[in-house]
């Protein structure tokens, strides 16, 4: 089969490589029909996230067809069409038990991290792939569901929620700031009015991911390359700042615009991945009483996102920009990584 092979910062591939094969019981191979590319998939390729070694085939994201099943497995079947969870959970650890996967003691991958696929074990950037534990990390979906938004369900919309509305600590009435108009933080802004936020304020030096913002749930855009972007917020606050601040960048700047943005009292959700460390100014801070939340997803909303998207609920169809084939992954990344200038939010590769 053909894979997009990782081979060390800045190298990567369209390989033939061996097929998958079962190894555990508990496993099933899937035929990818739709893949995609994540930040995370980018913070990879420039040598942020050093667990992941040269050989590893990349991608946690993709809708398929199941192919083959281990002994063990009863929840799913040959010819089902699954969303494939970027976290892979065992479900029976201590910290499955406890909502929280994506700290999975199970071996598979390393003991303590859930998030394997494309990390580390091969992942779904690939004609096929094999996932663990498949009765608990694989999701059926009902028919008449697209491609185009079922794979969203796989990370953005439940790292959104999950990491920045749900940590953030969204309550009915308040005013939300998302600094970052990527796709993760429009999956923020399209579900945190699920939770009943007022305002939901658009941060981005991008218009058009402004405008985009809008349209899947941000009431207010401001443009960060404003020299008064921050007078801008806090005007839609009567100045006391926003409830809940949510960096969805991973840069220091991003993280600095939000503490400076959070009213006494708010919240702070970092669901960006940072690739260097930030300061944190606790000396200015402490006295604020904020909080400060961040975390890996443990996509645990997954299901429930679901029906959501199956009842029309959240505008999943504006994410998807661009559309490849499977064989066109280089030029794929190419789009992605140069979003800037061809406007790219999410990319679909399919077979």
């Amino acid at each position: 089969m053909k894979a997009l092979v990782y081979h060390g910062p800045g190298s990567m591939s369209w390989d033939e490589v061996p097929d998958p094969v079962l190894i555990h019981p508990t496993d099933a191979i899937v035929q990818v029909d739709t893949t995609t590319i994540c930040g995370t998939d980018l913070h990879i390729l420039k040598g942020d996230v050093p667990a992941v070694t040269p050989g590893r085939i990349l991608g946690h994201e993709a809708v398929g067809t199941v192919l083959e099943v281990g002994g063990s497995v009863t929840n799913v079947a040959v010819g089902d069409r699954v969303i494939v969870s970027c976290i892979s959970s065992c479900g029976t650890c201590s910290y499955c038990r406890s909502g929280n996967p994506s700290h999975c003691l199970a071996d598979e991958g390393a003991s303590g991290i859930g998030w394997i696929l494309g990390h580390l074990i091969d992942g779904t950037q690939a004609e096929k792939v094999r996932i663990p534990f498949a009765d608990t990390s694989l999701y059926t979906l009902p028919d008449g569901v697209p491609d185009a938004a079922a794979i969203l369900l796989s990370d953005i919309l439940p790292t959104g929620f999950e990491i920045g509305v749900q940590y953030g600590r969204v309550k009915p009435g308040d005013t939300v700031a998302v600094v970052g108009a990527g796709p993760v933080g429009l999956a923020a802004m399209a579900t945190a009015g699920l939770y009943g936020a007022a305002q939901i304020i658009a941060i981005d030096l991008d218009p058009s991911r402004l405008e985009l913002a809008r349209q899947v749930g941000a009431t207010h855009g401001v443009n960060s390359g404003d020299a008064d972007w921050k007078e801008q917020v806090l005007a839609l606050t009567d100045g006391y700042g926003v409830d809940v601040a949510i960096e969805a960048v991973g840069v220091p700047v991003t993280f600095d615009m939000c503490t400076r943005l959070v009213r006494p009292g708010g919240s702070i959700a970092n669901v960006g991945v940072h690739g260097r460390s930030v300061e944190v100014e606790l000396d200015r801070l402490w006295i604020q009483n904020i909080t400060i939340s961040m975390g890996l997803v443990n996509t645990t909303t997954l299901g429930m996102l679901l029906k959501l998207v199956v009842q029309g609920k959240l505008p999943v169809e504006t994410f998807v920009t661009h559309r490849f084939g499977l064989d066109d992954m280089m030029s794929a990344y190419e789009t992605f990584g140069n979003a800037a200038q061809t406007k790219a939010l999410k990319v679909l590769l399919s077979r």
